[in-house]
């Protein structure tokens, strides 16, 4: 890399950071007026902010990606052989939870066909006159991005399975009785949508996307490639103990794990003398209340209190809910996928029950009954 392409690169994630810096100054002034949400070091969602540092970390190529080998593999094949033919390739449909790639990888879809990227995302796409503004200027190979499609309005909605299927748009003009249909050619493109409630998708739009690529969670020694890789270009002096432990608490999420380094790197420059080590990576994560499996404030006060206060259940999800003091939806969405794919909590018809593994996290001996719940339960 050039010096002039580093300090280019240095520039841009001075900038963000110091975006970020002012978003986090804006929002502790204002914490009172906003009780209601769940800002956590490992949340798996970002803010605008936060996403303008993500694109300086973010890698270009294929070839520079980290983990998701099966989904890499495919691509690799689907965009060469689009290359090949000199057609733009099958539209690219990529689901799973939030902070694992998709943006990513839909940007390195157009560098790797050397195309423009359109990007927009499902909620800001209100009518299907703003998709039609949208597909009506774009240029042949082109590749548009829409973030969160699950969330596109039904009549956008209809509109993108014509554009999809056939690069034709209808572009109705007049109303009642009068109105009539103009069909607009548009020009071959790829679309690339994101989207982490797949099942929410209806048929016949998963149905005209050619390629379908599911994201999981990375295992720790990825993690620790995208660590070091980060550390890097954030100037960050870090050991390779101190790199394993971040990977071990980002809950398998690369966009955890930058933000967790971003943090860990601010505690050593004020705390220390900027070397991340292990120990100082521990310390700086118990101050930010992240545990050795990446738990935060939130998940472990509903595995406390679930345990200590209920028995272990089961309890419904509106009194756990009341026990930790926070919304319903923030309990089911922002802390029970963590606990439940770790096995310390389970979801059943009666309620949610704390798995043995729960107990033992809290440093508690379960009771006989605290048996995992069977089909009959």
């Amino acid at each position: 890399m050039s010096d002039g392409a580093m300090s280019d690169g240095h520039d841009a994630l001075t900038g963000a950071e110091e975006a970020e810096l002012d978003r986090r100054r804006r929002a502790w002034e204002d914490r009172e007026d906003d009780q209601n949400r769940h800002d956590s070091v490992v949340s798996p969602l970002a803010d605008g902010d936060e996403r303008m540092i993500e694109g300086a970390l973010r890698p270009k190529r294929l070839d520079d990606f980290v983990g998701q080998q099966r989904v890499r593999e495919q691509l690799t094949l689907l965009l060469h052989s689009a290359l090949r033919r000199g057609r733009p390739p099958d539209h690219v449909l990529l689901s799973g939870p939030p902070g694992l790639g998709k943006t990513t990888i839909a940007m390195i879809i157009a560098a790797e066909l050397g195309a423009p990227l359109r990007i927009t995302s499902g909620p800001a796409i209100e009518r299907s006159g703003d998709l039609a503004a949208v597909l009506s200027t774009l240029q042949e190979g082109e590749v548009v991005f829409i973030d969160e499609i699950h969330r596109l309005a039904r009549p956008a909605e209809e509109m993108l399975y014509l554009a999809m299927e056939d690069f034709r748009v209808d572009i109705v003009v007049g109303k009642g009785p009068g109105a009539t249909a103009i069909p607009l050619d548009i020009a071959p493109f790829t679309l690339v949508g994101a989207t982490t409630r797949a099942g929410l998708l209806p048929a016949p739009l998963r149905d005209r996307f050619g390629f379908t690529g599911h994201l999981d969670f990375y295992q720790p020694e990825e993690l620790e490639i995208i660590v070091a890789r980060s550390a890097g270009l954030l100037g960050v002096r870090i050991e390779d103990g101190g790199i394993e432990e971040l990977s071990l608490r980002s809950r398998g999420t690369p966009r955890i794990a930058n933000r967790l380094l971003r943090r860990v790197r601010d505690y050593a420059e004020v705390r220390a003398d900027g070397l991340v080590t292990r120990e100082l990576t521990r310390t700086a994560l118990e101050l930010y209340e992240v545990d050795e499996l990446g738990l935060d404030r939130l998940d472990r006060a509903v595995l406390d209190a679930l345990i200590r206060r209920f028995g272990g259940g089961p309890v419904g999800l509106s009194t756990l809910a009341v026990a930790v003091a926070e919304e319903a939806e923030t309990v089911e969405v922002v802390a029970e996928p963590f606990l439940v794919r770790h096995g310390l909590l389970a979801r059943t018809p009666r309620g949610r029950v704390a798995t043995p593994a729960g107990w033992a996290h809290l440093g508690l001996t379960p009771p006989p009954s605290a048996d995992l719940p069977t089909l009959f339960d």
